[in-house]
């Protein structure tokens, strides 16, 4: 299966405006993303997707990149712009804040497309903060291990520990946190940005509910990757520090 990459890269944020161009340890954010996906073993190659020309500059001269609309409501839909220009079996979205993503979680994701039209990854939760935070997605399993749901809420619901003090909560039932990296088989994709807004979609505000709420399977591979993500200046901060130990 020839399965391609793609970072969705936007310049407007309104926590952290022209981010992906942040400088850390010496090299722009978005560079950081790109050189932990070319590390991967599963992706043929790796493309920056976005709309704005600043981000094309500087990306050029390290990665392939390919501009989008700016109408795009999602990374999502870029993603598919992209793909769709390709003659790849698939595509891997990564998140274009994540300068520590795991290769090996990257291969673990393309892997699960061999068996399923979309994946993704998730990993146990441990932090007290992320059991009870509406902004860390939780994932519930099936025995095949394909999403069942996805909810800001904390799921599932453990009667017996439901009053328990949070470590006894968190000890009572493998939780999982839904990492933001996704596998699509092509057509898969095509076919599923052009569903509309679903109900659930609307109300978690979670867009991997259009897909389960139009009958497409999701893939989840536990791994053993705790995601750090780059949200503001005070994180790119905190993630720097994490490089530059690594260097």
């Amino acid at each position: 299966m020839n399965i391609i990459g793609v970072i969705p890269a936007r310049y407007a944020s309104t926590r952290f405006p022209g981010k992906p161009l942040a400088l850390l340890a010496g090299k722009p954010l978005i560079q950081h993303v790109v050189e932990r996906c070319q590390r991967a073993k599963t992706l043929s190659e790796v493309i920056v997707a976005t709309d704005d020309p600043r981000i094309q500059k500087a990306v050029q001269s390290f990665c392939r990149v390919e501009m989008t609309s700016s109408k795009h409501p999602s990374g999502t839909d870029r993603v598919a712009e992209v793909l769709a220009r390709t003659s790849a079996d698939a595509a891997l979205n990564v998140q274009g804040d994540e300068p520590l993503i795991d290769p090996k979680v990257i291969d673990s994701v393309a892997a699960a497309l061999q068996t399923a039209e979309i994946s993704t990854a998730a990993a146990l939760i441990k932090d007290p903060a992320e059991f009870e935070s509406p902004n860390s997605v939780k994932v519930v399993v099936n025995c095949a291990g394909r999403a069942l749901y996805f909810s800001r809420r904390t799921i599932p619901y453990v009667r017996e520990a439901a009053q328990a003090p949070l470590a006894e909560q968190i000890a009572a039932f493998p939780f999982l946190k839904h990492l933001g990296i996704y596998g699509y088989r092509r057509e898969a994709l095509l076919r599923l940005v052009k569903f509309p807004v679903s109900a659930l979609e609307s109300a978690e505000k979670l867009e991997q509910l259009r897909a389960l709420e139009n009958g497409i399977e999701i893939a989840v591979v536990q791994v053993n990757y705790d995601s750090i993500g780059v949200d503001t200046p005070e994180d790119a901060a905190r993630v720097e520090r994490l490089l530059q130990l690594n260097q």
